[in-house]
């Protein structure tokens, strides 16, 4: 997967879509009609951020205005209407941060206005939570390609995640983790390779080959080149011990 992708993306069959779309829409009407939002987490399941269902509300608690007021000119309510209906089919493939569904707007030329009012919106009630967002990009990208903090810390920033919410996402991945990631890299990289065993020219030369190679594999995954470099020490060492081959 590359770093462009969307990690909860999946293929979906137009009808899916559709109900997807259209559960979405009925979602946030009930929300609009004044039932509470529920929490959620986008990595939980391969639906799209925001489409679990919704509780009721508290006794007593008034309604939320609607999305679209009464007052509003009506070329100005078919506009939001139409960037809202954008951002829930945009919802429906996989989770988008705040930043990429504005872009996705813009490129649709709506004014900022209504882009600013559909998505403060939808961020309200939930539907957009770049915190969430955070937290599901950093657990599938660190799981599936094993990139380490600063590889992940670049890919929120290019999505538009505040610093400060990327950092408190941050804090789930541990430096245990990072070097289990690590390690794991490196024994994929070395599968099926020989380290000659010695000290002579030939097998320092070769060493170092296969150090400059995995360190670089590393820092290009996010990792810090002192850890990097220590453990690709370590696993050439076990790897040498063990003969060719892990």
């Amino acid at each position: 997967m590359s770093a462009s992708e969307d990690p909860a993306s999946a293929p979906q069959t137009e009808d899916h879509q559709r109900d997807t779309i259209d559960a979405l829409k009925e979602a946030l009407a009930r929300i609009e009609a004044g039932d509470s939002p529920s929490s959620f987490d986008p990595a939980e399941e391969s639906a799209p951020v925001g489409s679990g269902s919704a509780t009721a509300p508290a006794s007593g608690s008034p309604a939320e205005p609607p999305l679209s007021l009464g007052t509003e000119a009506p070329d100005e309510g078919d506009e939001r209407d139409r960037a809202r209906n954008l951002v829930l089919r945009k919802l429906t493939g996989s989770a988008k941060s705040r930043h990429q569904l504005a872009e996705a707007l813009r490129e649709k030329e709506f004014s900022q206005e209504v882009i600013t009012s559909v998505l403060d919106r939808l961020e309200e009630v939930q539907l957009i939570d770049d915190a969430a967002f955070a937290r599901m990009w950093i657990r599938t990208r660190h799981e599936t390609r094993g990139l380490g903090r600063s590889a992940l810390r670049r890919e929120l920033k290019d999505r538009g995640i505040a610093e400060e919410t990327a950092e408190e996402a941050l804090e789930q991945l541990s430096d245990a983790d990072e070097a289990s990631a690590a390690r794991e890299l490196i024994a994929k990289k070395m599968r099926g390779v020989t380290v000659p065993p010695g000290q002579d020219a030939a097998a320092r030369k070769e060493r170092e080959k296969h150090t400059r190679r995995l360190v670089s594999m590393l820092a290009r995954r996010g990792h810090s080149p002192g850890a990097a470099f220590q453990l690709v020490r370590e696993a050439l060492d076990e790897h040498t011990a063990g003969g060719a081959g892990v």
